[in-house]
């Protein structure tokens, strides 16, 4: 049966994926986690979905894990649980198209961590994010992999170790959002810019993103020399020489995906 908790569509060149929980703000729980690596990889093997846009209903982006399957499991429950969570966060900076999360609200936990593992997001102005773990005995050590990684050590670790509420505008100053806009103007903007990258040829996009996770870790030296290679392959391709030859000839590019 399908799982209700989960909505996907497409509008056009767009998927979209929304968590519909929001009596219990979005948990992710594990079947609803199985069920979103299963979107994202129907999404990322479709050619002509260009970028896909994360979403929730209600007032809670996600408030992480559903904590009703924390409670008196065994360790084969609680690594099944965790693997799972690994994957889908890996999922999406693996599928080729950009993922972008639509904040709308507080994003705690898992849910912060699912912020900082889509590849964009935009935040509405009462959006609201923590890594309150700690203060009920379970340390957010997983959420801290994508945290980390997003906000630098020293601004994850004062979110790690206190819990605390980072409001939207701090999140955007901190790198965890790209930008914050007007509750109302949430929605229009997210699609607004996962048009603008819909625009982009495909090929180049899914390279480029596969290019970027794989160098961004690697010391200098390293990440040039893999650059190098993938830019050299690039230039090889269809949509490339198509694509130069189109700003050369002063004319809109026609893209093949290739």
């Amino acid at each position: 049966m399908p799982n209700q908790d989960l909505l996907q569509t497409t509008e056009g060149n767009l998927g979209i994926i929304t968590l519909n929980r929001p009596d219990r703000r979005n948990p992710l729980s594990l079947s609803l986690m199985l069920d979103l690596i299963r979107s994202l990889d129907e999404f990322g093997a479709d050619p002509t979905i260009r970028a896909v846009i994360l979403a929730s209903t209600g007032k809670a982006f996600s408030a992480g894990h559903d904590l009703s399957e924390m409670v008196g499991r065994t360790v084969t429950d609680y690594r099944r649980i965790f693997d799972v969570c690994t994957e889908f966060m890996t999922k999406i900076q693996s599928i080729p198209q950009p993922v972008i999360a639509q904040v709308q609200g507080v994003a705690t936990a898992a849910g912060c961590q699912l912020v900082a593992s889509c590849d964009l997001a935009i935040a509405s102005e009462q959006a609201t994010f923590a890594t309150p773990g700690v203060r009920i005995g379970l340390f957010c050590s997983t959420p801290m992999v994508a945290l980390s990684r997003a906000v630098g050590r020293k601004r994850a670790m004062e979110m790690l170790l206190t819990g605390k509420l980072v409001d939207a505008a701090t999140a955007a100053d901190w790198g965890l959002v790209n930008r914050v806009v007007p509750a109302a103007e949430l929605e229009t903007e997210t699609r607004r810019l996962a048009c603008q990258i819909a625009e982009a040829s495909s090929f180049t996009v899914g390279l480029g993103k596969q290019a970027y996770y794989a160098q961004i870790d690697l010391d200098q030296p390293k990440a040039y020399a893999y650059t190098k290679e993938v830019m050299t392959m690039n230039a090889l391709a269809q949509d490339a020489q198509e694509g130069i030859s189109a700003f050369l000839e002063k004319r809109t590019a026609c893209w093949s995906g290739k």
